[in-house]
């Protein structure tokens, strides 16, 4: 009875250790996920999956945060959304990476249609989030343990994301930023393991950064920065 108890108790364990895993943001996770939305053959490319799944796991970090981020986790949560129901659809090959979506929709004037939820469209806007959230975790890790993150936060939204919100939307995200914690009672709040987080990030960071960049270019190449 003792030794059925045991295993109850080991068993019920586990699974509190594996669901505070799934809720929490997976550093390593991201660095995977983007890694191999990284096209092998084209190295100008990337996999729209992947992307997704990436982005999924990134955006766990502003919903951990609360309301701070709301403005930011649930836009990124709706644009990943359409973007996975593209892929659902029966034309779904087009949307497999990122140069054949763009290409799809600008060659057959899809951008044009007023009615129509561009995908195009859609992944400039994460593409844009991403900046900020790469700019925010960068300037992130260079902060001791007891140093205030609003500030880095605020420079890194003021420089990315800001130019593109209404005022309205950049006051409101500017005040409640000065709210936010010290380094690590914000890591300790989304991270399982902050030690293994900051030991990652550099890697991570990487590896956003080369999406980054491929994406930006793309978006060069099929001059589609513009976007409304």
């Amino acid at each position: 009875m003792s030794q059925y108890f045991h295993h109850c108790v080991v068993h019920q364990h586990n699974n509190i250790l594996v669901e505070m895993a799934q809720d929490r943001f997976d550093l390593s996770l991201v660095h995977k996920k983007f890694s191999e939305s990284l096209h092998e053959i084209n190295d100008n490319d990337i996999y729209v999956d992947t992307y997704l799944e990436g982005f999924t796991e990134l955006n766990k970090f502003f919903s951990l945060m609360g309301t701070v981020f709301g403005f930011v986790s649930s836009d990124v949560k709706s644009k990943i959304e359409i973007l996975e129901e593209f892929r659902r659809k029966e034309n779904n090959e087009k949307f497999a990476t990122f140069s054949s979506m763009l290409n799809y929709e600008k060659t057959t004037g899809l951008l044009n249609k007023s009615d129509y939820v561009s995908g195009s469209r859609t992944l400039l806007r994460l593409h844009r989030g991403l900046d900020f959230i790469r700019e925010f975790l960068f300037n992130l890790g260079k902060l001791n343990p007891s140093e205030k993150t609003s500030t880095v936060c605020q420079a890194a939204y003021t420089q990315t994301l800001a130019q593109y919100h209404p005022w309205l939307v950049r006051k409101g995200a500017m005040v409640a930023m000065y709210t936010m914690p010290t380094r690590d009672q914000l890591l300790n709040k989304v991270c399982l393991d902050v030690e293994r987080a900051i030991e990652l990030l550099p890697e991570m960071l990487e590896t956003t950064r080369n999406v980054y960049d491929r994406t930006q270019q793309l978006f060069t190449d099929f001059d589609l920065h513009g976007l409304p």
